[in-house]
């Protein structure tokens, strides 16, 4: 019996290519690919494992006389093009829980460096200006935070903030009454989170039904003075709303580590002294790219053998 051969596109941990070949799977390890390599060499393989670098469009599928199956290391599959999989047979696959813990523990401390000012005050500070009274935060404890998303990564969220002492509400359409009494959290319609919370998080897949979800109207209905955390999808706010509500004082701060185009080299949101920007680090720990690796590599070898 021929192997299944696997290509794995993106710099993964090592340990990935291991349990293909434990479980008897042929492993190439290219990564760097432009477009057209990779269209040049995908028909000799059956699977393809890739994190977010590679871009598996239409034109990359049609060149797939053999594959079938394409597993992303992470929780998004927006750089595949998942009618086109389909319509050829091939199965996308990804690692939905492999990083939950990583992107939740970013958005609390992206909260605290937010609430503190912590980038702006350790730039000063190294530049030798002592700014002891140039920067006043506010506390987290007593506070609401406002989730929108209440899945893998917005629970988990959700439970630090309780141990922080804060009130949590929640919006999520699959949300039930039983999960949310469960999860010590209050339920409710976006309006209502908008109103309540001091600080808002997002957590929720990009859909036709989220993206913009932080629209100019409804960042128009938040309390004046929240702050917002956002890693999940960039498109899920309108930055240049956002951006001019961060000017006019609405929304206090914003801390962000997804932008609608990535890499982000300019964005409405840069430059603001409200403002801290990281370059899409909710899974870079050394424990969750290990996790996703490991995980979507014996996905896709049970699949295949």
């Amino acid at each position: 019996m021929t192997k299944p051969k696997v290509l794995i596109s993106d710099k993964m941990d090592p340990n990935a290519a291991a349990i293909f070949r434990e479980r008897g799977c042929e492993v190439d390890e290219i990564t760097g690919l432009t477009p057209d390599e990779l269209k040049e060499i995908i028909g000799k393989y059956d699977g393809l494992a890739i994190r977010s670098s590679t871009k598996v469009t239409k034109d990359i599928l049609d060149a797939c006389t053999n594959l079938k199956v394409i597993g992303r290391a992470g929780i998004g599959v927006d750089n595949v093009d998942i009618p086109a999989a389909s319509a050829k047979g091939v199965v996308v696959m990804n690692t939905p829980f492999g990083n939950s813990i990583t992107t939740a523990e970013h958005a609390i401390a992206l909260m605290f460096a937010l609430a503190r000012q912590l980038p702006e005050a350790n730039a000063q500070t190294q530049a030798g200006l002592w700014p002891k009274n140039g920067f006043m935060g506010v506390e987290v404890t007593g506070k609401t935070l406002g989730l929108i998303g209440a899945g893998n990564i917005g629970s988990i969220v959700a439970s630090r903030a309780l141990g922080l002492k804060m009130k949590v509400v929640a919006f999520d359409p699959f949300l039930t009454a039983e999960r949310a009494v469960e999860m010590g959290v209050e339920k409710a319609d976006l309006d209502t989170l908008l109103a309540k919370a001091d600080f808002i998080t997002l957590h929720t897949p990009l859909t036709d039904q989220t993206r913009n979800i932080l629209s100019k109207e409804n960042l128009a209905k938040t309390k004046k003075g929240v702050r917002i955390i956002n890693c999940a999808r960039g498109e899920l706010v309108d930055e240049a709303a956002m951006r001019d509500a961060l000017v006019s004082g609405q929304v206090a701060g914003g801390a962000f580590d997804v932008f609608s185009e990535e890499p982000a080299t300019t964005n409405p949101l840069f430059g603001l002294p409200n403002v801290v920007c990281t370059p899409h680090l909710g899974a870079s720990t050394t424990e969750a790219q290990e996790n996703v690796a490991l995980q979507v590599a014996e996905q896709m070898s049970d699949y295949l053998i």
